[in-house]
């Protein structure tokens, strides 16, 4: 059984870092991967990075990390604003194209919007899961796209496609199994 990120924590803060070291393991590439898609300079990256995860231990050891959200969304937290920082400290915040206008991240990020940091890892659980999805047998993948996107029943799914009630069920069974699968090979992790 994997340990949750609240046993880790707690295991890391009676002394055991071997607990932060499965963390760490756990998010590194998600982490770095969001840093850098946002900086787009390895060095600055791995800076950034290690910067990021040295005031993760810092703000546990002080006793200041509150469980309110997910571990993963608090990192990307402190990961987001300390890229902020470093453009600030450089004087140049990244632009982005808009269909409207061009528009800084900051700006984008007030608090008009719904939890950015939210937001971002959705679209990315989505494309990773829809990439997932497309490696499945054609069988799998329809059984799928019906039940999550088009909502139907399994007796409508069975309906259909031709098939038997529990054949539609089988399918889908074997699909999150695969799913699973594909998940744990690629070190993928899907929390919310």
């Amino acid at each position: 059984m994997v340990p949750q990120d609240s046993v880790l924590i707690t295991d890391f803060l009676s002394g055991n870092n071997a607990s932060f070291e499965v963390l760490l393991n756990r998010y590194k590439n998600r982490v770095y991967g969001f840093v850098y898609s946002k900086v787009n300079d390895a060095n600055l990256a791995d800076d950034i990075f290690q910067d990021t995860f040295v005031k993760v231990v810092k703000t546990l050891r002080s006793g200041r990390y509150n469980e309110e959200g997910r571990f993963l969304s608090w990192v990307l937290r402190i990961a987001h604003n300390l890229i902020v920082d470093h453009y600030r400290k450089s004087n140049r915040m990244p632009k982005y194209e808009s269909s409207r206008e061009e528009y800084d991240v900051v700006a984008n990020l007030s608090d008009d919007n719904l939890n950015a940091e939210f937001c971002m890892i959705e679209s990315q659980i989505h494309t990773d899961l829809v990439s997932l999805i497309k490696e499945l047998p054609d069988t799998q993948q329809e059984v799928i796209r019906m039940r999550l996107y088009k909502d139907m029943s399994f007796k409508d799914i069975a309906d259909n496609t031709g098939v038997s009630i529990n054949t539609a069920l089988g399918r889908m069974r074997y699909a999150v199994i695969n799913l699973r699968k594909l998940i744990d090979e690629r070190n993928l992790i899907f929390t919310q």
